[in-house]
């Protein structure tokens, strides 16, 4: 977003009223705030495809707001009625839909914390219903709550969470956020490791620019957005922005493709020891399982996308992920791509009576991975709200998935489903007994990948 809307300020005077204030809720988005003061706010994103690089300082942010040890500073600036839109990237696991039933998970503590003291939110969601409620006492317009996370019909999927916990707290907050608010769908299709010390010194090196805090991107970039705002919006269409009537297909085809082969590649790079995306990717078995997936599995559970050619955009991502420039992490990919990209693909399949052997076994990995430690006992840091549980429920099963399996809030009704235990329990079993290294290479013999 502070792309396109830096690109459009510089050739649109009246796209100055957008400025974009960043707020960081996790412990470590604390140094990020650290760094970008200092700097006026303004940071380089360096844009890389093999030999080319672009650098661009953006100036489209104005402030950066901590709000990791105290909520109010951020709920005061959601009161400012300049504020139109506000965007959010947290991951599927911050908006607590539960797959079982397709609701908030009330029963969640931090999800009872929120309802219990609405005004002093620890969840995201529950920052959003604060701000509205403050919205609503002071004669405020709502705002437009724009999702940017790879979540299929995000903005839906924001929407119900945020009328669920407000139902909860107030039911009339719940029926003015219902009629004023909005919540539109979006796409966003570009990969962006996490700034480590090795960018900024590339950065101080190779350009001459000391940046405290640069992003590093892939050159190639989309952003597809359901046109439904409640007080407007800049014109994002002018610098490359696709506003269309229906993102579904587009989010789709980025989820089951982009991200449902990222987890299921990076899981089983992390237990291969790789550490990097593109190094996993130079494993031939592993970027031959990637595009097995994608043919056989994932795309057959796509309907066509309006202007784009599936096979070249599977293309496409063989060839991005195995970009050397981005360096991407496992670690990084294993941590922020939703696992319901796995598991409803799976679920799609398995309705149409198709196979998912190969899905079965990205989903093996996962599970595996959430043990917390690799094949040599070193451990593996697993950044996910209900990590003490993954990891108690992966140690008591150990090969057999049905501890796992039975969290409802991740796998629904589809963890007690034969058809779909039996083939992750195959997988996963090997994957303990064998190591990755000779279950890729069982798996490429006995599914001819």
């Amino acid at each position: 977003m502070a792309r396109y809307t830096h690109n459009l300020m510089q050739t649109d005077a009246s796209a100055l009223q957008w400025g974009i204030i960043g707020a960081g809720l996790l412990p470590q988005d604390k140094r990020m705030k650290e760094c970008l003061d200092p700097q006026d706010n303004l940071y380089t994103l360096v844009e890389r495809s093999g030999d080319q690089v672009n650098a661009t300082v953006i100036g489209s942010v104005t402030q950066v707001i901590y709000a990791g040890e105290d909520r109010h500073p951020l709920l005061v600036a959601l009161d400012d009625p300049q504020i139109r839109i506000v965007s959010l990237t947290v991951t599927e696991n911050g908006y607590y839909i539960s797959k079982a039933t397709n609701s908030l998970d009330a029963d969640q503590p931090i999800i009872a914390h929120d309802i219990a003291h609405p005004e002093d939110p620890k969840t995201a969601i529950g920052i959003i219903v604060a701000g509205y409620s403050r919205r609503r006492k002071n004669g405020l317009a709502a705002f437009t709550s724009l999702s940017c996370d790879n979540i299929q019909h995000n903005g839906n999927v924001l929407r119900c969470a945020v009328l669920s916990l407000a139902q909860r707290i107030d039911p009339a907050l719940a029926e003015w956020i219902d009629k004023h608010a909005t919540f539109p769908n979006t796409m966003v299709d570009r990969i962006t490791p996490v700034t480590q010390q090795h960018h900024i010194d590339y950065l101080a090196h190779n350009l001459g620019v000391v940046d405290r805090w640069p992003v590093f991107s892939e050159a190639f970039t989309q952003w597809v957005i359901e046109d439904k705002f409640a007080q407007g919006r800049p014109s994002w269409e002018d610098v490359g922005a696709q506003f269309v009537g229906d993102v579904a297909p587009y989010e789709l085809m980025k989820l089951r493709l982009l991200n449902a082969s990222h987890l299921a590649i990076a899981g089983l790079g992390q237990l291969c020891g790789y550490t990097l995306i593109d190094e996993t990717m130079r494993d031939e078995r592993i970027a031959r399982y990637m595009r097995a997936l994608m043919q056989r599995e994932t795309g057959a559970t796509l309907q066509p996308v309006p202007g784009v050619d599936l096979v070249a955009y599977q293309d496409t991502l063989i060839a991005r992920f195995a970009n050397p420039v981005i360096q991407d992490t496992v670690q990084r990919v294993n941590t922020d791509a939703p696992l319901a990209t796995l598991v409803d693909s799976a679920r799609d399949l398995l309705t149409l009576g198709a196979s998912i052997d190969l899905l079965a076994l990205g989903i093996a990995a996962w599970l595996r991975r959430v043990r917390g430690e690799d094949e040599q006992g070193r451990p593996i840091e697993i950044r996910h709200p209900f990590a003490p549980t993954l990891r108690e429920r992966a140690l008591q099963g150990g090969s057999d998935p049905r501890p796992l399996l039975s969290l409802n809030i991740l796998f629904g009704s589809l963890g007690k489903k034969a058809g779909f235990v039996t083939p992750v329990a195959e997988w996963l079993d090997s994957l303990y007994r064998k190591g990755a290294h000779k279950t890729l290479d069982e798996a490429a013999t006995r599914l001819a990948f």
